[in-house]
Parts: C-alpha cells; sequence; structure tokens
C-alpha cells in the first residue's frame, strides 16, 4: 500500500522512467528515507544550544588584617637593625638595638631617658644614628677644653690662645660636632666645616675616621694632621 501510494505521488516522467516496476519504487523508497534521516539528522545537529561560559575562580590575595600572622612575624624579624652604645647620665646606659633609620631621641628613649637636671644642648636629638656609633650624654661638649673659662691673673691669654691652635683637648666627634667646633680643629675653616656637615647628612654619619678623607677638601695631609683629634 506504501509503495502504490508513493507510486502515485510521483512525478509522471520518474514513473516512466523507472518502468512501474515494484523494485524500482522500493529501491526509491528506501533512498528517499535515507535522505530524510540524514536531512533530520543534520537539522538537529545544527540547531542553536545554549552555551554557559566557564567559571573561572581566582585565588584572591589575603587582605593586610587577614594575613597570617607568622607572615607578619617574620617580615618584622628581617627589618634591618643598628647597635648603638648609650653612655653617660641615662637611666640605663648600655647596648641598645634600635631600628634602622632611628635618631639620637630614639636612643635616649631606649636607655630610659635622661637623667633629671642633665643638659644636653651639645645633642642633636634629630640626628640619624649609625651602627657602631656610640652617644654619650652629659660629658664634656666636643673641643671643649678644660678649664677654659677664663685666663689666669697676669694675663696667660697668649698661652691659651695657643694651646687652642694646637687643636682640641678631647677628641671631636665628626657626627654631633656643630660647625663652630670642627671650626676648633687646626687647617679647618668655616667652609670646610659645612663640607664635613654635608657628607654626614648625605651619607648618614660617619661610620670611621678614614671616610674624612672622602670630604670634598682634606687631602692626605689636613687628614694627618686630623686623624687623631677626631672621632666617628
Amino acid at each position: 500500500m506504501v509503495g502504490l501510494a508513493l507510486r502515485e505521488r510521483l512525478p509522471l516522467w520518474v514513473q516512466t522512467r523507472c518502468g512501474m516496476e515494484r523494485r524500482s519504487l522500493v529501491a526509491l523508497s528506501v533512498v528517499l528515507v535515507v535522505a530524510v534521516g540524514f536531512a533530520v539528522q543534520h537539522f538537529w545537529a545544527g540547531r542553536t544550544q545554549p552555551v554557559r561560559p566557564p567559571e573561572v575562580v581566582r585565588a584572591g590575595a589575603p587582605r593586610g588584617d587577614q594575613a597570617p600572622a607568622g607572615a607578619a612575624k617574620a617580615t618584622a624579624s628581617a627589618a634591618p637593625e643598628i647597635v648603638v652604645d648609650v653612655s653617660g647620665k641615662v637611666r640605663d646606659p648600655g647596648v641598645h638595638h634600635l631600628p634602622a633609620g632611628s635618631r639620637v631621641e630614639d636612643a635616649l628613649r631606649a636607655a630610659g631617658g635622661v637623667r633629671p637636671g642633665t643638659k644636653t644642648d651639645g645633642l642633636n636629638r634629630a640626628r640619624f644614628l649609625v651602627d657602631g656609633e656610640q652617644v654619650i650624654v652629659g660629658g664634656p661638649a666636643p673641643g671643649a677644653a678644660p678649664g677654659a673659662g677664663g685666663t689666669a691673673a697676669g694675663g696667660t691669654a697668649g698661652t691659651a690662645g695657643a694651646a687652642g691652635a694646637a687643636g682640641p683637648a678631647t677628641p671631636v666627634s665628626l657626627n654631633t660636632a656643630t660647625p663652630e667646633q670642627l671650626d676648633t680643629l687646626p687647617g679647618v675653616g668655616p667652609v670646610l666645616a659645612q663640607h664635613i656637615i654635608e657628607y654626614r647628612t648625605r651619607n648618614g654619619g660617619f661610620r670611621s675616621v678614614d671616610e674624612l678623607r672622602e670630604v670634598n677638601g682634606i687631602g692626605d695631609r689636613r687628614f694627618a694632621d686630623l686623624r687623631n683629634l677626631v672621632r666617628p
């Protein structure tokens, strides 16, 4: 019945070419069924399908308030530090460990503070400290000779002037001396004293007396005259 129905629907020229044979109609029917199957399969495979974007999970860095405590301690322990010796009229003299970049005020605080009644006019509390430095509180001002308060009766000003020209009685600290104190050194005038202060400010202080050679205006001969009269 299917073959006859299909036969009636075929064009006249197809019926003529096929000779109206049953075998030909069956073969043609099979071809048409296969063709329709391929068409349906192609249509089904090419249909539009919704596509979901892939989920990307990013591991976010922990915020500052969520950072592990161990990491904070490791960072703190890795911070550089300096060691300074605070002596003189302080409550807790001795060697103290301070963070790099500390100032004289920080060293005094670490030593328990200055004792009451101690004059600190000769200290520059805002000066940066260097590793291995000694801070003396309440000692004689660098470059000040003992007993220089006046001259003896009968006039000994000439003798005092000669002693001042020979150099200070105590070594002058290159890291704490004022321009006036540096000016007491033999061969050091206001200009050279300013060069010394500019060098220690630019380099964070003197770590040794030998660094005095690097100051502009100080040659080998002048350094030989100054090396025993100064200290870092």
